[in-house]
């Protein structure tokens, strides 16, 4: 079956439902007054969008799912098992990210306050995730362990220290996209610049009809939520969506068995990690002096004086470009 009509199929599924799923849950959403909480240490002008609906990816992840059914049928017969047992451990991988984050978004309703799941239990769930999907992308798919140095055609062989890497990278990356979920539209449209890397990728590379699904729902679902999501928001992704997002960000290195591959196209997303990790530890050497006005880095622009739309728009454009690099130089 030609990639380029599963490429149509399913961003026209997933913009369609995505629009479709997204207009219906705001009025629902907010008749059941599910609304977002704004950290109290947050930049003060975001007090504005306290109350506004949230886990508005689940919007996203079911028109997904439903591309996903049509994706199964009309490839079943085309000898692409390996490319669906591919799809599936990625889905799977996705949703149980999704799962806890809809776990800790009913935490910060009932707690009425932007704190559900304690990092602790929240690490741990996602540790479990990452571990079933290594077992199982093992088991049902392969796994190279070697790692592919960027730029040059030479691989090293690192045996079981590559599952340590490994983890790492599933579950920082998925935290990375949840971090970078402070902005209206900004996780949104980051995941938008991988999508459309991995849409070339599947279609001229790799003619993978796996990348291409999944791509594809990536640049459907996300350019139909953008249009409730940029600024002015009116819903927020919540957790469900941002954890969902990242593992679908992160799972596209180890389609192409390239690790390290996501921190060049996950560019800005790894910025947004660090820029925490740097704050924490510049904060307790030096026992109360900040690195950045504040962490994650998108609220440091926004405290130099830079409104939502100048982040957003910057740092989609970054990271294109560090995708176009991914796409030209590594992949």
């Amino acid at each position: 079956m030609n990639n380029f009509f599963v490429f149509l199929i399913t961003f026209l599924v997933t913009f369609i439902f995505t629009i479709i799923f997204t207009k219906k849950l705001i009025p629902f959403i907010k008749s059941k007054k599910i609304g977002q909480r704004i950290l109290e240490e947050g930049p003060s002008w975001h007090k504005a969008k306290e109350g506004t609906p949230t886990m508005g990816g689940i919007g996203f992840i079911f028109s997904i799912l439903i591309a996903l059914f049509v994706y199964c049928l009309v490839v079943t017969n085309q000898n692409k098992t390996h490319e669906i047992i591919c799809v599936m451990n990625v889905i799977a991988f996705a949703c149980l990210n999704g799962l806890i984050g809809v776990i800790d978004d009913i935490a910060k309703i009932k707690n009425k306050r932007n704190k559900g799941l304690t990092a602790k239990k929240k690490f741990f769930l996602q540790s479990i995730v990452a571990i079933l999907f290594l077992i199982s992308f093992k088991f049902s798919v392969g796994i190279k362990t070697s790692i592919d140095l960027p730029f040059v055609e030479k691989s090293i062989e690192i045996g079981w220290l590559f599952y340590i890497i490994a983890f790492l990278i599933l579950c920082g990356f998925v935290n990375a996209v949840n971090l970078s979920d402070g902005l209206d539209g900004l996780a949104s449209s980051l995941t938008l610049s991988v999508g459309i890397l991995f849409v070339f990728v599947g279609l001229f590379i790799e003619n993978n009809s796996a990348i291409t699904f999944l791509s594809s729902s990536i640049l459907g679902s996300m350019l139909g939520f953008l249009i409730f999501n940029l600024h002015p928001a009116k819903i927020f992704m919540g957790d469900t969506g941002s954890l969902f997002l990242g593992a679908l960000v992160v799972s596209f290195s180890f389609l192409l068995n390239n690790v390290f591959l996501v921190l060049v196209y996950g560019f800005v997303f790894l910025c947004e990690a660090l820029s925490v990790i740097l704050q924490v530890v510049f904060f307790k050497i030096t026992k109360g002096k900040r690195l950045f006005k504040m962490a994650p880095i998108h609220h440091h622009f926004e405290k130099c004086g830079w409104n939502e739309k100048q982040v957003v728009s910057v740092f989609f454009i970054v990271n294109l470009i560090f995708c176009a690099i991914a796409y030209f130089g590594v992949i």
